[in-house]
């Protein structure tokens, strides 16, 4: 509680100033501040500081306020990564690549997001799962710049277009050992309002034969979840609305599809439903993609 009233003015403080102000031991503010930061009580921003978070405001009465990707993103991976006892990250695409928010496995809370940190979009499933339904301008952006970091690095521009295609039907990036050796994750997208991409989440995957399918499964009810929050409007029943990231420029005259659910095609295929009876069409989804048949 005496973290908690350092607060009262709004400022944001160091782990130093806490422990000034509360004459509590420095260890003790270092371990409580972190456990608030877990629950967002409290947010570390990314030059370090504390301020109050999202859920101490609506805490305190602020319930209609806007709630965006930024701050969900935490609890998120937070609970994501404790199910699975496995790395979790949530991304955006950034002009540098891919900002994310990680929690390891273990006590440390989730980083902050921040764009200095970047990960490069065509090494890791996080920056495949986004770019799939990027417009075609950030694909061509990706394609001139692909850096080897190992032997399994995509650097060919074909190749890397042929795992979007995959990605937008499937639902599912894969990387493996792309960034780094003995490093491979899956990863899938994060659907806000109107059905547009605007993030995804990933989760570090230890023996593919073994925990593929539960990393999967957890995976994509996870994003299914999130995208359900992010998508809802405010409604004459009191609902929140929420908001998320602002989606990538989109091409010029190319509209978003909608979706309206799911179903399944005649060979059992789940696909997206779509308005007025509309086939669904991954590679306009994708901004105009084009990526071969």
């Amino acid at each position: 509680m005496a973290i908690l009233l350092t607060f009262r003015s709004g400022n944001s403080h160091s782990l130093t100033e806490i422990a000034a102000l509360t004459g509590l031991p420095m260890s003790t503010v270092h371990r409580l501040a972190w456990e608030m930061a877990t629950r967002q009580l409290l947010q570390r921003a990314a030059d370090g500081r504390f301020q109050v978070g999202p859920n101490l405001q609506q805490l305190a009465g602020d319930v209609g306020r806007v709630t965006c990707v930024e701050e969900r993103a935490a609890l998120v991976v937070t609970d994501l990564g404790e199910a699975t006892q496995r790395r979790a990250r949530l991304g955006v695409l950034s002009a540098d690549g891919v900002a994310y928010v990680e929690k390891r496995w273990g006590a440390e809370a989730p980083t902050p997001f921040c764009t200095r940190a970047a990960l490069p979009v065509h090494a890791t499933a996080l920056g495949k799962a986004l770019l799939a339904f990027a417009p075609r301008s950030s694909v061509a952006a990706v394609e001139r710049r692909m850096t080897r970091y190992t032997a399994r690095t995509v650097t060919d521009p074909e190749v890397l277009l042929r795992q979007l295609r995959i990605v937008r039907l499937t639902g599912i990036a894969h990387s493996r050992e792309e960034l780094g050796g003995g490093d491979s994750a899956i990863a899938t997208p994060v659907f806000g309002p109107g059905g547009a991409v605007i993030a995804a989440l990933e989760l570090q995957v230890h023996d593919e034969r073994e925990d593929l399918a539960m990393c999967r499964a957890t995976l994509t009810v996870t994003a299914r979840g999130l995208s359900r929050e992010l998508a809802l409007n405010a409604h004459a029943d009191g609902r929140p609305h929420l908001r998320a990231l602002p989606p990538a420029d989109e091409e010029p005259g190319v509209q978003p599809q909608r979706w309206l659910g799911i179903h399944r095609s005649g060979d059992g295929t789940v696909v997206p439903k779509m308005p007025n009876g509309k086939r669904f069409d991954p590679v306009s989804l994708a901004g105009g993609l084009s990526c071969g048949t």
